[in-house]
């Protein structure tokens, strides 16, 4: 796609959003059961992923690890913003990958030490990038990146979560 078509694409959404704010709040959604064992399942509309411990948590590997699932989101996020924001300010990506790692003491979530933060402690995202564009170019394109990404935005800036436990008999 190039700068010029998802212009086109996005400037009736935008106009949309300019003249009705309110239709722009759009809330999305995620839905998962309880699995067999200790296990979620997780329905992302594409397949259906089962989420279980991480073997650091006393799981076996093979069930997918809410965390990785976590950075996956980020780096998918950041990768789709990147390639958004380059297209749109007419930046050539010849070649691009983006790895997200993350770092935990499981001694927090297993209730070890009272100490050990639950979650994570850093996380640290880097782009690897093959470009003809220019070092300003791409100090703009690392900027808006970050900026209009929402799974970077979401856990730079914090958000208020609310959790209700409700009972059915």
């Amino acid at each position: 796609m190039d700068s010029a078509t998802l212009k086109a694409l996005q400037a009736p959404i935008k106009e949309k959003y300019k003249e009705d704010p309110g239709s722009a709040l759009i809330t999305l959604k995620a839905e998962g059961r309880v699995g067999e064992g200790i296990s979620c399942k997780v329905d992302t509309g594409k397949a259906l992923v089962e989420a279980g411990l991480h073997p650091a948590t006393g799981g076996d590997g093979l069930l997918a690890c809410s965390g990785d699932m976590l950075l996956e989101a980020l780096v998918a996020c950041a990768g789709v913003t990147l390639q958004a924001v380059a297209t749109a300010i007419g930046i050539t990506l010849e070649e691009g990958s983006i790895r997200a790692e993350g770092d935990l003491d499981f001694r927090g979530t297993l209730g070890v030490s009272k100490e050990a933060p639950v979650g994570f402690r850093a996380i640290r995202l880097q782009f690897n990038l093959r470009s003809n564009a220019s070092e300003e170019e791409l100090a703009s394109l690392a900027k808006l990146t970050e900026r209009y990404c929402v799974v970077y935005q979401t856990l730079v800036k914090g958000v208020p979560v609310e959790s209700r436990f409700l009972t059915h008999t």
